[in-house]
């Protein structure tokens, strides 16, 4: 492949990632909408807090890295997380403290959306609906 193609994809992953990172923080409020999507929900966000928890890498960055490369630019050492979305939020690096309340706040919010998406799917069943 040649490299503005592989540059190409490496990029779109990094698109794909962050839609992904979205939808694991913020997707359960589409429960409201599209209380089914929960199946696809619920393990995105149980893997996307387990991420953060464990301080694992998301397999998409190495995949991400080897595209760079054999485009002949440089990948990076650290997570998605820790490259593109820190240096927005915070000037520092990425540390387990960081993670572990990025996870919490990846469960806390997605408690919040499912508890919303479950009492109105409760006054749906209970008036007919």
């Amino acid at each position: 492949m040649k490299a503005p193609l592989l540059s190409l994809l490496a990029d779109a992953l990094v698109l794909a990632h962050l839609l992904f990172i979205m939808f694991v923080v913020a997707g359960g409020f589409l429960l409201l909408r599209w209380p089914r999507l929960a199946w696809l929900h619920l393990p995105a966000a149980t893997w996307g807090a387990m991420v953060e928890f464990m301080g694992w890498i998301c397999p998409l960055t190495p995949l991400e890295n080897h595209f760079r490369q054999r485009a002949g630019e440089k990948a990076y050492r650290v997570d998605f997380v820790e490259h593109y979305v820190l240096p927005l939020i915070y000037p520092d690096r990425l540390t387990q403290a960081d993670q572990l309340i990025f996870g919490t706040l990846v469960v806390a919010i997605n408690l919040v959306a499912y508890a919303l998406a479950l009492g109105r799917y409760r006054g749906r069943t209970k008036s007919g609906k």
